[in-house]
């Protein structure tokens, strides 16, 4: 691709001529934008076709993430910074009188999840793939993401995220690898095969798009398979095409649909089994690629479940191995329970899934028939293991008072049960969820959140990333325990100016950014004190505002009451 700044240029020049037919003077901002973007894109893609041709040749095992939502934002400095190319890329633009940061400006945040369990996600595809991991996630492409959260004459407003407005030079279109996903129906014996066939049922095309994730000074670039809903070739015959049509396209419109209602739970649910359904079709059609058959699955594959949403990989996966493969039942439920792994996410039990039979049996008819099977032995489990304490049993049972319990589901079928920091995980297992760690006393563990400390550090913050560099070199890029060495520098009267300078500096570009986006002068001298969430009444923002009424409405009572110059930001 490119290794020199003119080597650089004359591929981009060469790109803009042959995309657009014109000059990089003559270019619009944007189609220089989405050339630099193909451009990033295309020079991993050669250590991307590498790693998967590595972990075929190496018969190595993989991670699958599923998750329902991967905030992966902005990735174009990310990749570039990971790849090493940032510089060069940056001079050779300015060569042509080309800001990078305008370029940078452009692109869409691509808001595919929420703060917490989409940005975890993301960030373990990150780190997974700069510890050069081979890794696979898998999600949904939503036409439109998280929404975007306006403010208008006190009012709160929620406008559609149109991240694909510029397109997504990022993916690459997968058409071969599509798949046939099946709602709807019923499940009859078939005495020709002596097994269940599912009939009458509505497919959906499940076709992915594949986004390269770049590690960090690897040559590892794993895979996000996003999967995106198109009509089946096989029409259904009982209702209007257009009506089929915007039953598909709902699929992918949204992140989160409106369940308030019946039509917006039943469409919630089929998107959850839209992704696992296809995802699990994918693994192990690229595992029977490699192997004989899928009796060493659980030694090549381990499929994280980010939160109940995926949990549906457990009956499905049965599903296939019982009805696709011809497995014996204890074979298929051995292998899928060496398989899967749960991340939970909250320990409020009303915040746990749960599905009305009725809904899962109609629109599912197979899987639930499967859940049905695993509820029934998972009871005689639990009697067996606790000499029929039927108080126990009632706490724990997965299908109960005609609803599934997701979170019940993922445990019974699942080697390995996480919290997401050490007091969730106590809480987990000395509380909420003790009669579990009862039946499966080894099976409850934690994995603390983390962040990606290149992105949310090196790349956001140039001035303290060279002061961090200055003091103690940039090992911490890569090995993050390596901060620790800042601490005989805490005390230090020199770098603690530095510091103050490098937090002014900061200061200063976000009240320029406020002073920009929103017309407002703020003092840098103030303390910012920063709360940046959406708007939601379990977010706490409220409680922040009747702070600071407190503050102020004590000031005024008390003249000798005062406090420190604060600014107060919220985002």
């Amino acid at each position: 691709m490119f290794n020199t700044k003119e080597e650089f240029k004359y591929e981009f020049s060469k790109r803009i001529i042959e995309s657009y037919g014109r000059t990089v003077e003559e270019a619009h901002l944007t189609e220089k934008f989405m050339v630099l973007e193909t451009m990033v894109r295309d020079y991993a893609s050669v250590n991307w076709a590498m790693t998967k041709m590595a972990v075929q040749a190496k018969q190595q095992k993989q991670v699958h993430y599923f998750s329902m939502e991967f905030l992966v934002g902005r990735l174009l400095v990310n990749n570039m910074m990971n790849l090493g190319i940032y510089e060069t890329a940056k001079e050779g633009l300015a060569d042509y009188g080309i800001n990078i940061h305008d370029l940078e400006e452009l692109e869409s945040d691509a808001g595919l999840g929420n703060g917490g369990l989409g940005r975890l996600a993301a960030c373990f595809m990150d780190s997974l793939a700069s510890l050069s991991y081979p890794a696979f996630g898998n999600t949904i492409r939503y036409d439109y993401g998280f929404f975007k959260q306006k403010i208008e004459n006190g009012y709160q407003v929620e406008v559609p995220d149109q991240w694909l407005r510029l397109g997504n030079m990022w993916e690459v279109r997968k058409p071969k690898h599509a798949t046939e996903v099946k709602f709807w129906g019923k499940v009859i014996w078939d005495d020709a095969t002596g097994g269940w066939k599912h009939v009458d049922y509505e497919a959906v095309r499940a076709v992915p798009y594949d986004m390269p994730i770049v590690g960090n000074d690897t040559k590892v670039t794993n895979t996000l398979r996003l999967w995106k809903a198109e009509p089946s070739e096989n029409i259904p015959t009982n209702k209007d095409f257009r009506q089929y049509a915007q039953e598909v396209n709902d699929i992918c419109q949204t992140l989160y649909p409106d369940d308030s209602t019946h039509a917006g739970r039943v469409l919630r649910l089929k998107q959850q089994y839209f992704f696992v359904c296809a995802g699990l079709n994918s693994i192990i059609r690229a595992h029977l690629r490699v192997y004989p058959d899928l009796t060493n699955f659980h030694e090549k594959n381990v499929i994280q479940l980010n939160d109940t949403h995926p949990v549906l990989v457990i009956p499905e996966l049965m599903r296939v191995f019982i009805d696709d493969y011809n497995m014996e039942w204890d074979d298929a439920w051995n292998i899928v329970c060496k398989t899967c792994a749960y991340t939970n996410h909250t320990i409020l039990a009303e915040a746990l899934e749960k599905w009305p039979v009725d809904m899962m049996r109609d629109l599912l008819p197979r899987v639930y028939q499967i859940i049905e099977e695993i509820n029934r032995r998972f009871i005689g489990f639990v009697k067996q293991q606790t000499e029929n304490d039927n108080e126990l049993l009632q706490r724990v049972m997965i299908i109960k008072d005609g609803q599934v319990h997701m979170a019940r589901l993922a445990i019974a079928g699942s080697f390995s049960v996480n919290g997401v920091a050490q007091l969730h995980s106590d809480i987990l297992k000395e509380r909420e969820m003790k009669d579990f760690d009862t039946l499966y006393p080894n099976k409850f563990n934690n994995k603390t959140n983390g962040v990606t400390h290149r992105r949310w550090l090196a790349y956001c913050n140039p001035q303290l990333t060279s002061l961090i560099n200055e003091s103690i070199g940039d090992s911490w890029m890569h090995r993050p325990d390596d901060l620790e060495k800042l601490a005989p520098y805490v005390t230090d009267s020199i770098t603690q100016s530095k510091f103050y300078n490098v937090k002014q500096q900061r200061k200063q570009i976000l009240a320029d950014y406020i002073k920009e986006h929103n017309g407002i002068d703020v003092d840098v001298n103030s303390i910012f004190d920063i709360q940046v969430k959406r708007l939601h009444a379990y977010k706490r923002q409220l409680l922040n505002v009747m702070h600071i009424i407190y503050l102020y409405q004590r000031m005024k009572e008390d003249s000798s009451f005062r406090i420190y110059p604060h600014t107060y930001i919220f985002g």
